[in-house]
């Protein structure tokens, strides 16, 4: 998914902002759920966007770990730009899972080529953050409607960060992870 998503997605306007098809996204999940193989080049790239974010809306306690969440939100309010990238450098290193900052290097590489390219797909960090931060983190325990909303934009602002970031972050080999777009 991520290999298709770093090949379409920055000149696909709209990727995941847009869904593809809730019929082909449903029978497509079923499928790989049940572990039979699918060609997803062969589907529209709105549905791999979909399929990616459900997949990592079901990574138990999500990718960047909800147990963490107060310390992700309170990242940003830290001094300057530096401080805030080695504040980020140390929590992935220190209390994420090895398997979960690999595959974080992989997704802020994707997201990065988007960003790139946003005057054709029309996908800022900004718009990108909006999009998938939900799907990188939530709070451990469900809470209100308002608090709710007020995280996700803490959220947002943190993963438009990471985007803006990424190569200072993961390191610059993260823009050719995948090769070239």
């Amino acid at each position: 998914m991520l290999s298709l998503l770093y090949q379409e997605g920055p000149s696909t306007k709209g990727i995941f902002r847009r869904s593809g098809s809730a019929k082909t996204f449903k029978e497509l999940k079923e499928k790989l759920d049940s572990g039979t193989e699918v060609d997803l080049a062969r589907e529209s790239i709105f549905v791999t966007a979909s399929l990616f974010k459900d997949f990592l809306r079901n990574i138990p306690g999500s990718i960047l770990s909800s147990e963490l969440c107060d310390k992700w939100v309170s990242v940003l309010d830290q001094g300057n730009n530096e401080e805030k990238i080695k504040s980020i450098q140390r929590w992935l290193i220190e209390h994420l899972p090895r398997a979960n900052v690999v595959l974080l290097r992989y997704i802020f590489g994707v997201l990065h080529g988007i960003e790139m390219r946003s005057e054709e797909n029309q996908m800022n960090a900004f718009n990108l953050a909006v999009c998938i931060a939900p799907s990188l983190l939530w709070p451990p325990v469900s809470s209100t409607p308002d608090i709710e909303s007020e995280f996700i934009k803490k959220i947002s602002s943190l993963v438009q960060f990471l985007i803006e970031n990424c190569c200072r972050i993961f390191g610059d080999e993260i823009t050719s992870l995948f090769g070239e777009i």
